[in-house]
């Protein structure tokens, strides 16, 4: 096999330059004619940069990722939001070839042996990532959850921002009283979108402790959560509802009730499923790129191999939100 000595004796040129000639470095001040010869004799001798080796080598390496989802398969029929999410992940694997293991409720179902990447979808403890073989450790993504602590590339949504970006725009109609309902991945256990709600309404002095409502991620839990609300007869004029699956749920409640939306409470949920747009009133919603959160997560994965890459990165997919028969 050739090597960079063989090409610089032939040429009659320093090592480094031929270094410098064949990994393409800008700064490097030489005559074409000495860089079409050096081509030429690498090219003769059948020179391979380590560029070109590991792209050889990534070519042949077919990849078995394991996607560990941290729900119950039933979630994706109550929420599209976590079907959207494996979609994303699907999508992307069958695209780049990749063999793709789903696992639900954190219980690994795989010979682990074969895989080469494991996404982590939700909130994985760390006693289920203790499991993953060593050899594993460099190439796990989080995909829904992030933690700047972590030694993990993440894909994740800012419902930080989100949730700041729904109490302005009721601060900036003249809301005085926002209420928040919401869900929880565990057992008596507030998620971010509750805890940034409460901090972010408090400063702007809209919140109320009596008017946050917490269930589990369903239109059912929405409902329930709802009447109780209503029920109590002093209730906020506008709601931050934490899924759109909550929301359909607490649209049914208020229509019950008999009162009118948006001119008795107007509300803004999170998600934009295919059925907002058809609710009634149409849900005000911010739209997340959910199926997008699941293909970078593979294409983290495949990077991360790919290159050797050792700082984890985070990546926050954008939203948008988008107004419509719910507000005003």
């Amino acid at each position: 096999m050739a090597t960079l000595k063989d090409i610089a004796t032939e040429a009659g040129v320093s090592l480094a330059t031929v270094s410098r000639v064949l990994n393409d470095d800008p700064t490097l001040s030489v005559k074409e004619e000495t860089k079409h010869r050096i081509f030429e004799i690498a090219e003769k001798l059948e020179y391979r940069t380590s560029s070109s080796k590991r792209a050889a080598r990534d070519s042949k390496q077919k990849h078995h990722f394991l996607a560990l989802y941290n729900y119950k398969q039933e979630a994706e029929v109550n929420d599209p939001y976590y079907l959207s999410i494996r979609h994303g992940v699907e999508t992307q694997c069958d695209k780049l070839g990749i063999t793709l293991t789903n696992c639900y409720n954190s219980e690994i179902d795989v010979d682990l042996q074969n895989v080469t990447g494991v996404l982590l979808v939700g909130r994985v403890h760390q006693n289920i990532i203790a499991k993953l073989p060593k050899r594993l450790s460099d190439n796990i993504c989080y995909i829904d959850f992030s933690d700047p602590q972590s030694p993990y590339d993440c894909v994740d949504i800012d419902l930080i921002r989100i949730s700041k970006q729904i109490v302005d725009f009721f601060v900036q109609q003249g809301y005085q009283r926002i209420g928040f309902i919401g869900g929880q991945d565990e057992p008596n256990t507030s998620d971010i979108r509750e805890n940034a709600f409460v901090e972010y309404g408090s400063l702007k002095g809209v919140v109320q402790q009596g008017d946050i409502y917490r269930g589990d991620f369903s239109s059912s839990s929405g409902y329930d959560l709802t009447k109780a609300m209503l029920e109590k007869g002093d209730f906020p004029n506008a709601l931050f509802i934490a899924s759109d699956s909550i929301a359909i749920g607490v649209l049914r409640a208020i229509h019950e009730f008999g009162l009118n939306i948006p001119e008795d409470i107007a509300l803004i949920s999170i998600n934009d499923i295919p059925t907002a747009r058809f609710t009634f009133p149409p849900l005000s919603t911010v739209r997340i790129h959910s199926e997008m959160m699941g293909v970078q997560g593979v294409n983290l994965l495949v990077e991360k191999y790919r290159d050797g890459r050792a700082l984890p990165l985070q990546v926050y997919v954008p939203s948008k939100l988008k107004l419509r028969g719910t507000t005003k």
